[in-house]
């Protein structure tokens, strides 16, 4: 069970790309306002194509409520973040993983960050660029996490 967790995304076009992603690997996705687009936006709905409908989305009015409502363990929580403690490939393998994004340009709020540093994640880059987009990483993020898992109902096309 896969949970993709966007906090404060302010790009549409990253959201419905995710969405897609989300829906190719069986993950839910979770957007935690504040929101800087319209769920009702065009350009959301182009992104993730004619998938949009069918994404296990879920809105938040804060973090704290997601984290009261589906009581991630915190071995299940996964934080990205470019200054992350630990690199990508050594993320968790659990069967329920919640992996944590922040706004494009802002990242994780600080409060999050320093409450669970440790489960703090990067994905190593070279000096030049400053990082990865958002959707890009959440991608390599998502299928990273399912890596050791053999799922039955994903298959090549």
């Amino acid at each position: 069970e896969r949970h993709v967790v966007l906090v404060a995304p302010e790009i549409h076009w990253n959201a419905g790309n995710i969405g897609r992603t989300c829906l190719g690997a069986a993950a839910a996705l979770h957007l935690v306002e504040p929101l800087g687009f319209s769920l009702d936006h065009r350009h959301l709905k182009r992104a993730g194509l004619d998938y949009w409908h069918r994404v296990d989305l879920h809105v938040w009015p804060s973090f704290e409520r997601l984290r009261e409502t589906l009581r991630p363990k915190r071995g299940e929580l996964a934080l990205f973040t470019k200054n992350g403690v630990n690199p990508h490939w050594d993320l968790p393998r659990r069967q329920r993983m919640f992996l944590v994004f922040g706004s494009e340009t802002m990242g994780l709020p600080e409060c999050i960050l320093s409450e669970f540093r440790d489960r703090t994640y990067f994905i190593p880059t070279t000096d030049e660029i400053r990082c990865l987009n958002l959707s890009t990483a959440a991608g390599i993020a998502l299928y990273e996490s399912l890596r050791p898992f053999r799922i039955p109902h994903m298959h090549r096309h």
